[in-house]
């Protein structure tokens, strides 16, 4: 696939299978030029410039590895996800740590005091990434990097009538179903002395934290699988945010778009009427099935 697709190509003295396990074990094991140039016998110059062709080469895979997310459907018997019907995925921020120049760290600097780029991430409830949009600041908020998403061309698409589940950093507009704010939310909160939701809203927000956690299992495997993004590493931000796109198999950007022309997505994250009581009308059909099923097995 990077031969035929990628373009990466072997050179006089490096057979491509070498290019590409360099490639791999420098992401996962997060090793500097001068390291892996003793442990595969060649120069940092050399080791260098076939990790950055081969980082080229499969940004370019992504026309065949981009998961197009499909909506949950109905009769769904996915406990975490039969409620919510036409629900797309769930999306999350992250930060990736950096390096950055002097200038620049007010920027980058994180409200934990750490410098780190803000990573969008969105994926499906299969656990596969969808979309993820790189090179924010670490000081930038959720809500306006989720804008910039969908304003670009080639951003994050949501067709009409879908959504995704996102915490209480966004705001709960159109195609974006955010929890109530001000009620339990977090699922340690609820572990914790096994307390039984009271309202509709806290039911909600049980269930919504059950199917959105996946986003965060995502960003879980792949700092586990990918050591080079646990750590501030020595590239370039350019560089940083291809990395990271690379290691998540998706960036959103490619792929075959001529299907879509006749779909209308959603270009706006404002909170609306309708869409407030889609999210009040949603919360209390969930709770008051659950209390009927509380009921039918006490009897």
């Amino acid at each position: 696939m990077v031969r035929d697709i990628g373009g990466l190509h072997e050179t006089r003295n490096t057979c491509l299978e070498e290019i590409v396990v360099g490639f791999l074990y420098t992401l996962a094991h997060h090793k500097k030029n001068r390291m892996m140039g003793a442990h595969f016998y060649r120069g940092s110059e050399t080791i260098s410039r076939q990790f950055h062709a081969c980082l080229l080469a499969i940004l370019k895979l992504h026309v065949v590895l981009l998961k197009k997310p499909t909506p949950i459907q109905e009769g769904c018997d996915d406990e975490r996800w039969k409620y919510f019907k036409n629900c797309l995925g769930a999306l999350d921020g992250t930060m990736i740590l950096v390096n950055v120049p002097c200038e620049d760290r007010s920027k980058y600097r994180t409200r934990k005091g750490t410098l780190a780029m803000n990573v969008l991430g969105v994926c499906s409830p299969e656990m596969e990434f969808t979309y993820v949009l790189p090179g924010w600041e670490g000081s930038a908020h959720d809500g306006p990097i989720l804008r910039d998403s969908i304003s670009r061309p080639n951003g994050l698409k949501v067709p009409k009538g879908c959504y995704y589940l996102c915490d209480g950093g966004y705001t709960n507009g159109e195609g974006f179903l955010a929890i109530y704010r001000g009620h339990l939310y977090h699922l340690k909160e609820w572990n914790r002395g096994a307390r039984q939701p009271l309202t509709a809203e806290e039911y909600f927000n049980l269930r919504h934290a059950k199917a959105r956690i996946v986003i965060e299992r995502c960003f879980g495997l792949l700092k586990g699988r990918w050591g080079i993004l646990i750590s501030p590493f020595w590239f370039s931000l350019q560089t940083h945010g291809r990395i990271v796109v690379e290691s998540s198999d998706s960036d959103g950007d490619d792929g075959d778009d001529s299907d879509d022309d006749d779909i209308e997505y959603i270009t706006s994250t404002d909170v609306t009427n309708a869409w407030t009581n889609f999210r009040n009308t949603m919360a209390q059909t969930m709770f008051n099935d659950w209390r009927a099923r509380n009921r039918r097995l006490t009897l």
